[in-house]
């Protein structure tokens, strides 16, 4: 899967799981009232960035798979 395949949608954290998986809402339109499971990517890891519950995260979706994704930013 290359990086052109992937989906970025909008979230807010609702719960943080074990092992730096978060369950987040979808803020867009189109995925409306959807929560996914998404764990962060390597280098929101290696930089120690916080992810709290409330925060509002960019998201990349799979298209083979929508009910996951990986958190690639966090906003301020």
């Amino acid at each position: 899967m290359s990086k052109e395949d992937t989906i970025e949608v909008m979230g807010r954290v609702i719960e943080p799981l074990p092992n730096t998986v978060f369950k987040v809402e979808l803020l867009d339109d189109m995925y409306k009232d959807m929560v996914i499971n998404a764990h962060l990517s390597g280098k929101m890891r290696m930089n120690f960035i916080k992810i709290l519950p409330g925060d509002k995260v960019t998201i990349e979706l799979s298209t083979y798979d929508l009910t996951k994704g990986r958190i690639t930013y966090r906003h301020k």
